[in-house]
């Protein structure tokens, strides 16, 4: 049972058994009265009684409900289940153990509190879903259930994540936090706090995207030129000769001989100059996109002809995800499609980051054991395994190993054939768009009908699943294999009664409709759902009686056609089969020139496989220790893989202080906190700073820096002191002065404040919109930064020093560095707004509408409305303030024209 052992489920099994002990008292309760419970455990909670106090109860009550909504009551196994997610750690449930069914029990006992509970999918479809099917026992009980999808608009997402339990994926969820900290209304804000998650598929989520942090991006300035150039010359260059890859660690380098080649081809003198870093970087990016990173494995080309990132975990097509650092651009590169400018990053976080917020997390998924040393590093989660209601009664066979891949595939045709003779259904799991295909081509040629599963045909991954367990089924999956859906033996009721229905010629959105568990008075739809309900019953009888046939037939048979480097994905596809005390098998074929065997294999395998098989590799070998070794190398890439995740991990653990900073300050802004007192420290910090650089203790008044102290104090604070005669400097004290020119600035700014009251502005409101902006600003550009520096760190290696520490030292300073730049930039924007007409504010801005051709302003007519322009984008609906700032030769004019200003309206200055 691993770290916790059955020790682990005896005080859970208390517990479940308190709520065991009051399921009649439950049944017996009208449906008034078992609601009315609600308020009551409601009321109890906010007078002081704990959720774990009231945990027997509220899940008593869920169960109850279920039964009446759903027709469901939570197994006993289910309740525990339950129970662990509710104590912030992870259950580790097989397949068809019902999970979805499971979260339902904590979901509504932390909706109690009132603080909201977030319930995380993969996918859009399983929020959707969910949240549906379950939501009816939510709503039975007077809970709010929202869905938050990436194609709704601020207000709805803002009434969805006001309901009590909300469904969601982790990109949504993620990218909604990265987004509410970029808003400049508190209006605008989606999220309440973070408070309670439950993650189903935890394991996918929590491990295998931690790789891939969430970036909110912006269009970059950088041409693309560069990589096609790099692509070009990586073409010319030979493994070996010019370069050379360690596959295990996914590197590559140039040989000298390649360096020399590349000098010649960029016309460079040293390529190792730092000038030359860009060079270098695109290069390396170039030959990981032509060694490491093969079409229909790592990615696909549409008929759009777009680059698209396929999971390697789940086979799924990753849309709107690009790879980072340049590498996206050098595939399209290679691939000969557009090339997109590289992005600018405004806002990021990494899944471990995001999810370490929430003040508690749990999670579910069938396999997590493997991975519980990672889950209790990283998260503070333990993992416990849940019993199966029924017993497992699947039989997991010793792999199968050849020496080619050729023989290897030839023997998986033969047992697909062999089995498929038999009746029973088959699914055969690949680890690639391209492997599936090939498999797909040998089955044509032996005649057997099957279904494909990748990511080139994903849309059909619903219906594929459904009827992957019917009698003569034979389907090749990549590793989706339909996660988060059962496959039933016997085929699946729903599926038929859905394609019946549509062949009545009932629309699509009429049938969902008619699935759906969402209230409603339609009669087109009420009827719809009654014709739904009779098909699905006439189908039951049919799946039902196959059922018992594929049964006696063995059940489901897994066939793997390679190991992947996750034990966790092997288990994933094991566990398709065997659902809920059903038989069935597994057996995985493997090759030695597998990317798996080959890297991580060894030379042990491979000696001991020519001595049995005599050389031939058409020979196979089975026996539990070629298994055992198997695993053997798939524990050292997992533990490979966690260090690369806790490698990011420590990046980002700089990056997150710093973020936790700037975000918390921010939100205090945003929320309507009185800054005036911030913005009056600035001020003073900003004068000692002066004091401190132009009036150094030590040195005589006389040798201060009077002409550039008076400079400083009119271009930041827009103050003419009436500067020190000869007499006044020879008697000048520090302290004085300091109180003078403080005194001075806060006289202008009280005065500004004015001229801002009588126009109509609230100062208080300018200034934070101000420090909003300002922040962001400066946050963007540290981003970068850091992300530039973090690029070039790793060489700190080779001086003996460690790069995280390093990181973490300069990465604070550069921090600093920002406050300031945050502070002074605040200062001067608010002591430099002015209040002016709509005619200046036009010829300033030179809006689009009334320029000339030449991007020159055209006179307006119209009558002048006192308002305040700021130096913020057009068209947003913000407080508008004016800045006088010079605008540089080379940077976007101002007039929106999309020129540089040097070109447009700085053409003549």
């Amino acid at each position: 049972m691993g770290l916790f052992g059955n020790s682990a489920l005896r005080p859970v099994k208390k517990l479940a058994d308190k709520v065991e002990a009051l399921s009649s008292r439950f049944e017996e309760m009208s449906d008034d009265e078992l609601v009315r419970k609600t308020e009551e455990y409601k009321k109890r909670h906010r007078e002081g009684e704990s959720l774990d106090a009231l945990l027997p109860e509220v899940f008593a009550q869920v169960r109850e409900a279920s039964m009446r909504v759903l027709g469901m009551k939570h197994f006993y196994e289910q309740v525990l289940g339950g129970i662990v997610l509710h104590q912030g750690n992870i259950a580790e449930m097989k397949t068809g153990e019902g999970k979805t069914l499971v979260a339902t029990l904590p979901a509504v006992l932390n909706a109690v509190s009132g603080k909201g509970v977030h319930i995380v999918t993969v996918n859009e479809y399983l929020a959707k879903r969910d949240s549906e099917w379950m939501g009816k026992v939510f709503r039975y009980l007077g809970y709010t259930v929202g869905l938050v999808t990436r194609d709704m608009d601020r207000a709805q997402k803002q009434k969805a994540y006001a309901c009590d339990i909300v469904y969601s994926t982790n990109n949504e969820l993620g990218f909604d936090y990265l987004r509410d900290n970029m808003v400049v209304r508190r209006s605008d804000l989606v999220q309440r706090e973070l408070n309670f998650a439950i993650v189903d598929e935890v394991d996918s989520i929590l491990i295998d995207e931690a790789r891939t942090p969430l970036i909110i991006s912006g269009q970059g300035d950088k041409g693309t030129d560069l990589y096609q150039q790099a692509d070009k010359f990586v073409r010319r260059l030979k493994e070996e000769e010019d370069y050379e890859v360690d596959e295990k660690m996914k590197a590559i380098n140039l040989t000298e001989e390649g360096v020399g080649k590349a000098e010649q081809f960029f016309g460079l003198e040293n390529l190792t100059d730092i000038e030359n870093t860009e060079i270098v970087h695109h290069i390396n990016q170039a030959l990981k996109a032509h060694r490491l990173f093969l079409r229909d494995r790592e990615y696909v080309v549409t008929e759009d002809n777009e680059v698209v990132i396929v999971d390697e975990f789940t086979g799924r097509l990753m849309i709107g995800r690009r790879y980072s650092d340049g590498l996206h651009q050098a595939i399209e590169a290679k691939e000969g499609v557009k090339v997109e400018r590289e992005s600018k990053t405004l806002a990021t976080i990494t899944f471990q980051n995001f999810f370490r917020m929430y003040h508690k997390l749990s999670g579910m998924t069938g396999t997590a054991k493997t991975e519980e040393a990672e889950f209790q590093s990283i998260y503070n989660l333990q993992v416990v395994e849940i019993p199966t209601h029924r017993p497992m009664v699947r039989k997991d066979q010793n792999d199968v190993i050849y020496g080619s891949k050729k023989g290897k595939f030839n023997a998986v045709v033969e047992e697909i054939a062999q089995v498929h003779e038999t009746g029973r259904p088959i699914l055969v799991g690949t680890v690639s768009v391209s492997d599936s295909e090939y498999l797909s081509s040998l089955l044509v040629r032996r005649g057997i009908k099957h279904e494909v599963l990748n990511a080139k045909n994903h849309l059909r991954e619903a219906q594929i699943i459904a009827q992957a367990g019917k009698k003569n089924a034979v389907t090749i999956a990549t590793n989706m294999a339909g996660r988060g859906t059962d496959i039933l033996l016997g085929g699946n009721a729903d599926y038929l009664a859905r394609n019946e229905m549509r062949a009545e010629g009932m629309e699509d959105e009429m049938i969902e409709n008619a699935v759906s568990h969402a209230a409603t008075d339609d009669p087109d739809i009420l009827a719809a759902r009654k014709k739904y309900a009779e098909l699905v019953e006439k189908h039951k009888k049919v799946t039902d009686a196959e059922h018992d046939e594929v049964v006696a037939l063995g059940g489901l048979a897994i066939i793997g056609t390679e190991r992947h480097e996750s034990r966790r994905i092997d288990n994933q596809l094991r566990g398709r089969s065997g659902r809920q005390g059903d038989p069935g098998s597994s057996k995985f074929y493997i090759a030695l020139e597998d990317d798996l065997m080959r890297l991580f294999g060894g030379d042990r395998v491979k000696s001991v496989m020519d001595r049995l098989s005599g050389g031939d590799d058409d020979i196979p070998l089975e026996f539990g220790m070629m298994t055992k070794q198997i695993e053997n190398a798939q524990k050292r890439i997992e533990s490979n893989n966690f260090n690369l995740r806790k490698h990011v991990l420590d990046y980002d653990d700089v990056m997150n202080k710093q973020r936790e900073v700037i975000y918390g300050q921010r939100r205090q802004v945003l929320m309507g906190d009185d800054i005036s007192e911030n913005i009056q420290s600035m001020i003073s910090s900003l004068v000692e700073q002066v004091m401190t650089v132009y009036c150094p203790k030590g040195k005589y008044p006389e040798e201060w820096d009077w002409s550039d102290l008076y400079a400083y104090i009119e271009r930041i604070f827009g103050v003419k002191l009436t500067p020190y005669t000869e007499e006044q400097r020879e008697q000048a004290e520090a302290k004085q002065l300091h109180k003078e020119i403080l005194d001075a600035v806060m006289a202008f700014y009280a005065g500004k404040e004015a001229e801002m009251a009588e126009a109509g502005f609230n100062m208080r409101d300018v200034e934070r919109m101000v420090l909003l902006r300002v922040v962001d600003n400066k946050w963007m550009d540290h981003i970068d930064a850091m992300d530039q520096f973090r690029r070039g760190i790793g060489l700190r290696a080779l001086g003996q020093r460690d790069p995280i520490n390093e990181y973490r030292i300069e990465g604070f300073d550069m921090f600093d560095t920002m406050v300031d730049a945050i502070r002074e930039e605040t200062v001067y924007m608010l002591f430099h707004i002015r209040v002016e007409s709509k005619v200046e504010q036009r010829e300033v801005k030179n809006v689009q509408a009334n320029v000339d051709a030449d991007g020159n302003p055209v006179a307006s007519n119209a009558a002048p409305q006192r308002r305040m322009n700021t130096n913020t984008n057009a068209g947003e609906a913000q407080m508008p303030v004016r800045v006088e700032k010079k605008v540089g030769r080379n940077e976007p004019c101002p007039c929106g024209s999309g020129k540089k200003y040097k070109n447009c309206c700085g053409k003549n200055v």
